[in-house]
């Protein structure tokens, strides 16, 4: 990690580069005929589809994980999830920490910035325990997992299996083995998985200083801090909310839930309810939801999962906060409160860029591809926005993308993961603090 010192990048600079490079060997190592269970080389541009995919933990696919790839390719793609999904600087931590190696300030400036912290305090304790929370919940849902597939096949598939879903599920990666794009519909009423992989979703999901704040909740005042707040309470409102919506809308559709009884129609649309948050999963054929529900999901995936956490999206606080800053206006007041805590106006500014950054990007590519692949415009919406929110849903049409199309897919996860303002900053690192103003004009709005 010291030879970051030596370079003279800026650390959203340093996170880029840290990420392509990774992408780069993942997609080397997946294009070795070791990988392939045909023993031939896979095509560039797909190996590069699937390792940016992959490390951006999307779960976006152009060939079928389960059968394409052998065990050594599969376990490729699982490790690049997990570098992906804690962040490469993460894993070198990690290694320094083992190493007893000292974390210099340039270090934990790109940290910093990985986490999306507001300072460097506590970084490197924040890090150990995301490396700590995510080793227990990947290896107790594994043990769950192995111990229920351990009834529909061998003991030692059943292991895999179990390790590279657990995996997969928690970093919201929304890969599986489970052969010709099926992923979980063998599940879709199945309490055992259904609960643990909505469980590691949502754990993953949520962040890790929200988990670290709800550990630590009984040893200290018993009380959480307003990050923690928002995301819990949007969270929960999100998936009670999609729950519904889902039900609602296709309880009668005989493609999804209308075969199921009244438990399955309540677990599957659960289930595809809490997926959005950036996992990817499914037990429902996302092609086969009425197009209500297709364009409902996209807008749950367009919000994402949280700061700080192993999702995408512009994350359920920027959403919390854009609400807020409605209601303050249409109400008349001039500060966002919640919790009784009154936010920054920065904070309004820095949610406003995101959104509308995320929405131009979407649009933007949308268009392009709507020009590239002949397909309807909410399959392409829906697509695109998997994408962005490194989701991993899918309605059919990434393996029968374009050249092109792949390749502006791939952009678009590799933006979606590393974030816009980190992507922004990298092209063109902050300014400093402005030391005067303009004078005040006054425009209609509205």
């Amino acid at each position: 990690m010291n030879n970051f010192r030596f370079l003279k990048l800026s650390p959203p600079q340093i996170l880029v580069l840290g990420f392509a490079a990774v992408i780069l060997i993942g997609t080397l190592l997946l294009m070795l005929p070791v990988s392939s269970t045909s023993g031939e080389s896979l095509q560039f541009i797909d190996a590069l589809f699937t390792a940016t995919s992959a490390t951006c933990v999307t779960g976006l696919v152009v060939v079928d994980t389960g059968t394409y790839f052998t065990v050594f390719g599969q376990i490729v793609i699982m490790v690049l999830i997990q570098v992906g999904g804690l962040g490469f600087m993460t894993m070198a931590t990690l290694f320094a920490l083992v190493l007893k190696r000292r974390i210099s300030l340039r270090d934990r400036l790109i940290l910093q910035e990985a986490m999306n912290q507001g300072s460097m305090e506590g970084i490197v304790r924040l890090i150990r325990k995301v490396l700590i929370y995510s080793l227990v919940i990947e290896a107790g849902a594994a043990v769950i997992l192995s111990m229920r597939w351990a009834f529909d096949m061998p003991l030692g598939r059943a292991v895999y299996f179990g390790i590279f879903h657990a995996v997969s599920m928690f970093n919201n990666a929304g890969f599986d083995i489970f052969g010709d794009f099926r992923s979980l519909t063998e599940y879709v009423s199945d309490p055992i998985v259904n609960i643990v992989v909505m469980f590691l979703i949502v754990s993953g999901g949520i962040g890790f200083i929200v988990m670290s704040d709800l550990v630590d909740y009984r040893r200290r005042t018993r009380r959480l801090s307003l990050h923690s707040k928002v995301v819990l309470s949007m969270t929960a409102a999100l998936i009670v909310i999609g729950t519904v919506v889902i039900f609602v809308f296709e309880f009668t559709n005989s493609r999804t839930l209308g075969p199921l009884n009244f438990g399955g129609k309540i677990w599957a649309a659960f289930f595809q309810s809490v997926t959005p948050r950036t996992a990817g999963a499914n037990t429902l054929d996302i092609a086969g939801l009425r197009q209500a529900s297709q364009f409902f999901i996209v807008i749950l995936m367009f919000i994402g999962a949280s700061p700080g956490s192993t999702g995408g999206g512009i994350k359920t606080t920027t959403f919390t906060l854009m609400i807020g800053a409605v209601i303050s206006m249409l109400r008349g007041r001039e500060d966002i409160v919640l919790f009784r805590y009154r936010l920054a106006q920065e904070r309004v500014f820095k949610a406003l860029t995101v959104t509308l950054l995320a929405l131009l990007l979407i649009v933007t590519v949308s268009m392009v591809l709507s020009t590239t692949e002949d397909r309807a415009f909410l399959m392409i919406l829906f697509e695109t926005t998997s994408a962005f929110a490194t989701v991993g849903l899918s309605m059919g049409l990434t393996p029968e993308l374009s050249q092109a199309g792949k390749i502006l897919i791939c952009l678009t996860m590799f933006a979606g993961r590393l974030g816009l303002l980190t992507l922004a900053y990298a092209i063109g690192p902050k300014q400093g603090k402005q030391l005067y103003k303009y004078p005040e004009g006054k425009m209609i709005i509205g």
